[in-house]
C-alpha cells in the first residue's frame, strides 16, 4: 500500500461534498470535500506501488482545467488513468449538481 500526496493552487469554490465509486478490482473511490484554503489537497491511497508519476500526470491534467478548492481522498484498487480521470469528472459533477 502506498500513499501519495499532491497539492494544487486553486481559487474555484466547490459547491458541496461528493462521494463516487467503490474500492474494488480495477476501480476506485473518490471523496471530494469543499475547502476554504487556496489550494486543493489530494491524498491517494493505492495498492499499486510505483505509479506516482502516472498519478501526477492525471491529476496535473485535471487541475489544469478545474482549479477547485477541495480536500480529495482517492482510494484506489488498480484503476487505469482513464478511469481515474472519469471518476474525478464524475465527482466534480456530483458536487455541482448535488446528486450522488
Amino acid at each position: 500500500m502506498e500513499t501519495l500526496v499532491f497539492k494544487y493552487k486553486a481559487d474555484g469554490k466547490l459547491t458541496q461534498r461528493a462521494h463516487v465509486g467503490v474500492v474494488g478490482s480495477g476501480d476506485l473511490e473518490i471523496l471530494m470535500v469543499p475547502s476554504d484554503e487556496e489550494h486543493a489537497h489530494v491524498s491517494v491511497r493505492t495498492g499499486s506501488e510505483g505509479f506516482s508519476e502516472t498519478w501526477k500526470a492525471v491529476l496535473d491534467r485535471f487541475f489544469s482545467v478545474h482549479t477547485i478548492q477541495a480536500k480529495i481522498v482517492i482510494n484506489d484498487f488498480g484503476a487505469t488513468p482513464g478511469v481515474v480521470a472519469l471518476r474525478l469528472a464524475q465527482a466534480l459533477e456530483v458536487s455541482e449538481n448535488g446528486s450522488e
